[in-house]
């Protein structure tokens, strides 16, 4: 999802799905834990990643994580637990850049321009 904040302040949210691979302790079998993240890009970030960024890409992150509360309409709190990105590597996969070693090419962006907003 693309939007703006304060239609100015550019905003991306995309999900990252991570897995942990280990063997159970009392069996020995291979099992495999997934996760799915919510993470929040701002500013150049978020406007850079509108144009790279395709399902499927293999993406490295890093930021802060932050909870914020919010109110839904039927007067409950709500609770989101959210990646703040300050670094978004493209990794390869889900698209190509034109070379033939595009899956090695790697892409880095900072974020650290732009002030996170508070909520």
């Amino acid at each position: 999802m693309h939007s703006t904040l304060d239609n100015v302040t550019a905003v991306s949210n995309i999900r990252v799905a991570t897995s942990d691979r280990y063997k159970g302790s009392s069996t020995g079998e291979l099992k495999e834990e997934k996760e799915r993240h919510n993470v929040v890009l701002f500013g150049r970030l978020a406007e850079e990643c509108r144009s790279i960024l395709r399902r499927g890409t293999c993406k490295y992150v890093e930021g802060s994580i932050r909870t914020r509360r919010w109110r839904g309409r039927d007067g409950a709190d709500s609770y989101t637990t959210e990646i703040v990105g300050s670094v978004l590597r493209v990794l390869g996969g889900g698209r190509s850049y034109g070379s033939v070693r595009g899956a090695e090419r790697r892409y880095a962006l900072h974020g650290r321009d732009t002030a996170i907003p508070r909520f």
